[in-house]
């Protein structure tokens, strides 16, 4: 054999070591790098997965703020708003119709009042010419005549008095100018100065209006 044959040998012998260790090494390479394939395969999946994280983290975001979702549940139906609107329009409708209610019952009160007041005026120059003729009933006149008039006298100052009428009392009480009309002035020894001695014509109170005031003389 030749020193060139015997050359070509080795560098096929040492071909063949290398490719032999180079198989070797990537058997020994081949699991550590089919489980790193997972891993890496692993990794993408999660970072695949972190979008919907963030998703979930601004969803709680939302949630834990409470604006957009509890504006949402805080807002009212609109149904809801129109039923409180008519609600309002009628309780404020019936407070108006109240108030006219007991204004038109005043003005009535007040009407009636008026025309009741113009009545008893006409009537009491009637019972003054009454209580006239009872006080100057003749000597010897019938008495049954006398009885009958007293008796008409008695029934009308009753139902003027069921009417609310009222005389007003002024022999003895102090002279009040919103019910007295003092026509003059007497001296007096029973009573003192200010004070009503004589009442020369009756005055009337219907309720608490005043008909006709009292015609007196006051104590000087």
């Amino acid at each position: 054999m030749s020193t060139e044959e015997s050359i070509k040998i080795d560098i096929e012998d040492a071909d063949g070591e290398a490719v032999k260790d180079e198989e070797a090494k990537a058997a020994a390479q081949s699991p550590e790098d089919a489980q790193e394939e997972p891993k890496e395969e692993a990794g993408e999946e999660t970072k695949a997965e972190e979008p919907g994280e963030e998703t979930k983290t601004e969803e709680a975001g939302e949630n834990k703020d409470g604006k957009k979702k509890h504006s949402k549940k805080n807002k009212k139906d609109p149904r809801d708003e129109k039923i409180e609107e008519l609600e309002d329009r009628v309780k404020r409708q019936m407070a108006e119709f109240e108030n006219f209610r007991k204004r038109t019952d005043k003005e009535k009160s007040q009407m009636f009042d008026m025309g009741a007041k113009a009545v008893i005026e006409k009537i009491l120059p009637v019972i003054d010419n009454f209580e006239r003729g009872l006080e100057n009933v003749p000597e010897g006149a019938d008495e049954a005549f006398a009885n009958g008039m007293k008796m008409i006298y008695k029934q009308m100052t009753d139902e003027l008095d069921k009417l609310g009428v009222k005389a007003i009392e002024a022999v003895g009480k102090e002279f009040d100018p919103n019910i007295h009309n003092a026509v003059m002035q007497v001296e007096s020894e029973e009573y003192e100065s200010g004070v009503v001695a004589q009442e020369l014509q009756k005055g009337y109170m219907y309720r608490e209006t005043l008909v006709r005031p009292s015609m007196v003389s006051v104590v000087q």
